[in-house]
């Protein structure tokens, strides 16, 4: 046979047709098999031998038997069809959003309450998916999520967010009074938000969390004071250490007492507030794929409250 290879395509109809002739070692039997005819059978591999340019068979009477490029050529057919059906699957998985890589952001410590939660219930409903993590502020986190650059945010209560994003309540929180271990009112069962009226705050930057800076102003402002600040820091983990300084008070999401220091007391704040509660949001695009609507659904199930 000539060394001379054509183009071919390797269908996997006829990637088939010659793994059937390989097993059978016959082409009236694998015809059959086929539920085809004999002559179009061995025209096909003949074609196929021509695109390769090696023989795959040796030819005798009594049926056929693979050549040396034949036994490796048919390792080689039998994985391509594997990878084949394979990738079909896989296809089929990702568009039903049972397998696939998702990038998930999230904000400071305030997510680590729900992260695990989320994780261990993904693991164990939807095997096939990588969850990706990354920290960051909530601003930068609901433009990299605009930008696709992320799948899915957690943030605290989004202002302003983007037209082209859509985000979901999944949790409501209170708002506690953080103060120092040695404050007079660390071991309160409670307190009204005007018993602080003369301690110096530590509050949220407004431009780097405008929700929970915005909540602070409106809560004290309701409660009769203004707060008076002593610092002001762009993140929870600031806003957390000042207060475990001894230096200030500030506002902070109740859920933070599972990561407190014995420096810092949160103490529930008496009476209610519209201004007292915040929400922990999902941001996603609104063409997010359906391993991200299958995430969403696992946190409303798993992780609200």
């Amino acid at each position: 046979m000539s060394n001379m290879a054509t183009d071919i395509n390797l269908t996997r109809r006829l990637l088939e047709q010659f793994l059937v002739v390989a097993d059978e070692k016959h082409f009236g039997r694998a015809a059959e098999r086929l539920s085809m005819s004999q002559p179009p059978l061995s025209q096909s591999i003949q074609r196929l031998e021509r695109g390769l340019g090696v023989r795959l068979f040796e030819r005798g009477p009594g049926g056929v038997s693979l050549t040396a490029a034949g036994e490796g050529f048919a390792v080689d057919a039998q994985r391509l069809l594997d990878a084949q059906s394979a990738a079909v699957e896989r296809a089929r998985r990702v568009a039903s959003g049972l397998e696939g890589d998702v990038r998930l952001g999230y904000v400071s410590i305030l997510s680590h309450h729900y992260l695990p939660d989320l994780l261990r219930a993904a693991a164990e409903e939807l095997p096939g998916l990588r969850i990706h993590l990354h920290q960051d502020s909530p601003a930068a986190l609901a433009e990299m999520a605009r930008s696709g650059t992320l799948d899915l945010a957690f943030l605290r209560d989004p202002s302003n967010l983007s037209a082209d994003l859509v985000g979901r309540d999944f949790a409501v929180e209170r708002i506690a009074a953080a103060v120092p271990h040695d404050h007079p009112l660390a071991e309160a069962d409670e307190v009204a938000l005007g018993d602080l009226r003369d301690d110096g705050f530590v509050l949220p930057d407004a431009t780097a969390l405008p929700t929970l800076a915005h909540q602070v102003q409106l809560a004290c402002r309701e409660a009769g004071f203004t707060p008076r600040s002593r610092a002001v820091s762009d993140d929870l983990t600031g806003l957390f250490s000042y207060v475990a300084s001894g230096l200030c008070v500030s506002l902070l999401p109740d859920r933070l007492r599972d990561f407190l220091v014995p420096e810092v007391a949160l103490v529930p704040l008496r009476g209610a507030s519209p201004y007292l509660e915040t929400s922990l949001v999902a941001v996603h695009r609104p063409d997010a794929d359906p391993a991200v609507l299958r995430l969403l659904e696992l946190i409303t199930r798993h992780m609200a409250g």
